[in-house]
C-alpha cells in the first residue's frame, strides 16, 4: 500500500470523482460528475486544505481521504474537515481506510491543525476506533449522521 498526493497522480480525478458520486450524491443533492470532477481540481493547489490523498494498493488505486475547508453547510464555523474517506470495494477490510484517516491526520497535524471534524451516515464506530469522538447527531439534507471531532495537537512540543 501506498499513499501520496492526488497532486501527484491528477490523472485519478475521473476515477475517485465517479466513486465519490455514486457513494454520496444523495448527500449532494443538484451535483452532477462534471462538478465533482471540477472540484477535484482544486484539490490540486498547493495548501492543506483542500487535499486529497490516494491509496494504492499493488499498483491499482485503491481509495481516498480529502481535507477540506467545510463539508457540512450547516456548520461553517467547524474547520477544517476531513471527507471523502473511501475504499473501492474490492480493496475493503484490509485496513486502507484506517491507513488513509491516519495519514490525513498526520498530514494536518504537521500543517499544525488543531482538530479536524467530519460526518458519517454509518461509520462512527470506525472513527472511533481511530480516536474520534462524537459531537453531535442530527439530520443533513434528509439523512441521519455523526458529527464527530479528533484532537491533533501533539502532547509533546
Amino acid at each position: 500500500m501506498h499513499i501520496i498526493n492526488l497532486a501527484a497522480e491528477p490523472e485519478h480525478i475521473p476515477t475517485l470523482a465517479a466513486w465519490h458520486h455514486l457513494e454520496w450524491a444523495h448527500l449532494n443533492p443538484g451535483g452532477t460528475l462534471e462538478k465533482r470532477m471540477a472540484q477535484m481540481q482544486r484539490y490540486l493547489a498547493d495548501g492543506l486544505p483542500p487535499s486529497t490523498f490516494v491509496c494504492k494498493y499493488g499498483g491499482q488505486l485503491a481509495g481516498s481521504a480529502a481535507l477540506v475547508e467545510c463539508d457540512m453547510d450547516t456548520h461553517p464555523e467547524l474547520t477544517p474537515w476531513l471527507a471523502s474517506v473511501f475504499v473501492a470495494p474490492a480493496f475493503r477490510r484490509r485496513g486502507l481506510g484506517g491507513e488513509l484517516v491516519k495519514h490525513a491526520m498526520r498530514q494536518a497535524e504537521l500543517a499544525g491543525i488543531r482538530s479536524l471534524y467530519l460526518f458519517t451516515p454509518d461509520r462512527a464506530a470506525f472513527y472511533r476506533k481511530l480516536g474520534w469522538q462524537t459531537v453531535s447527531e442530527e439530520d443533513y439534507r434528509a439523512c441521519a449522521v455523526t458529527v464527530m471531532r479528533a484532537e491533533l495537537e501533539r502532547s509533546n512540543p
